[in-house]
């Protein structure tokens, strides 16, 4: 018999924190899964009215012939797989352009989070240090100088 335990094993071992991001990221993860979500909808709207809505308005379209046959029949024969495979692309070109656009997000969230830890780290250095920092300005403008110089 097992010993009892006070203590539930969720205490011991909290589920683990997400990593912590920033507003702009989480919008645009948001809209990144919005768009996705809407997307799908969309397309899989197509879908269904190709497999099922297209099938019940066949036999009002049965008297349209393409070299002898009958609309239908190019609709079932060709006609649908070339629009799910339209789909298909549709869907590859957007979520493309919509991982760019996250991409291109999270690379401004990660540059906004170095320029403010290479800012905190500027102050602190300027605080800890301030002799050394007139020094490297003034190094700075005469290396700065001498550049534009030639020398």
């Amino acid at each position: 018999m097992a010993a009892p335990h006070s203590t539930s094993h969720a205490t011991h071992n909290p589920p683990p924190e997400p990593p912590a991001v920033s507003e702009a990221l989480a919008r645009a993860h948001q809209k990144y899964w919005r768009f996705n979500v809407t997307l799908i909808a969309a397309l899989m709207s197509v879908g269904f009215a190709v497999s099922f809505l297209l099938p019940l308005a066949a036999p009002m379209l049965a008297h349209v012939r393409i070299a002898g046959f009958s609309l239908p029949f190019y609709f079932g024969a060709q006609g649908a797989i070339l629009i799910y495979l339209a789909l298909i692309v549709v869907y590859i070109l957007s979520m493309q352009r919509a991982d760019r656009r996250l991409q291109r997000a999270f690379l401004a969230d990660a540059d906004a989070a170095a320029a403010a830890v290479a800012d905190a780290n500027d102050v602190e250095n300027s605080a800890v240090n301030p002799v050394n920092r007139t020094t490297d300005a003034a190094a700075n403008h005469i290396a700065a100088d001498s550049g534009t110089r030639g020398l």
